[in-house]
């Protein structure tokens, strides 16, 4: 199973991270030990002073697929879940300015929350969903899919020339602007329209 995740998917947080506007998909991948037990506390590692949240909304891949047609990607998946992208910024922005490559500030242990359950996307207006992030009660971060740079389907045709998509591999979508630090104590809980999929306690 893969954790494949894009970044600089929404206008917005690629600005507020002073990053360009990509002309193509920017993808990275987490490993599997990347996902948080369901229900566990999210434990801040040690090595970094400032871990963000980007909440998400997660595609989970339902057939085996390999250069697969924007036309028929629609077909690869059938359920939404939302996710939190745990992202060691300062690590991150290190490996940014030496040119290294991310991994280490975003696939460390625990760094990929998802939802417990998955909603059928038959459901649900995918050209126009509403997703959000609330710490402590309080709303930080709102997308919609609308703001997305690349669409779900162009995510996935463009993802399968280069790898394999299986049955159970997780494509992480990006996040919206509003991302911020994580502290010990604080509570973090996610939504698809008004449908509460997470609650994330930090420690």
């Amino acid at each position: 199973m893969k954790i494949i995740c894009i970044g600089r998917n929404y206008y917005e947080h690629a600005k507020e991270l002073g990053n360009e506007t990509p002309k193509e998909p920017v993808f990275f991948m987490k490993p599997d030990t990347a996902i948080s037990p369901k229900g566990h506390p999210f434990f801040i590692p040690e090595f970094s002073k400032n871990v963000q949240y980007e909440v998400e909304l997660v595609i989970r891949i339902n057939r085996l697929g390999k250069y697969i047609e924007e036309k028929f990607a629609h077909k690869y998946y059938e359920q939404i879940g939302l996710g939190i992208d745990f992202t060691a910024r300062d690590i991150q922005q290190e490996l940014k300015e030496k040119g290294l490559p991310w991994e280490k500030a975003k696939g460390f242990d625990g760094s990929a929350v998802i939802s417990k359950k998955y909603l059928d996307k038959k459901e649900l207006e995918l050209a126009d969903l509403n997703f959000s992030l609330k710490k402590n009660g309080e709303m930080v971060q709102s997308g919609n899919t609308q703001q997305m740079l690349f669409k779900i389907d162009q995510i996935i045709a463009y993802i399968s020339q280069f790898y394999t998509l299986k049955i159970g591999d997780l494509i992480y979508t990006g996040t919206p602007a509003g991302v911020g630090q994580v502290n010990p104590g604080d509570v973090l809980e996610g939504f698809i329209e008004e449908q509460k999929m997470f609650e994330v306690k930090v420690r």
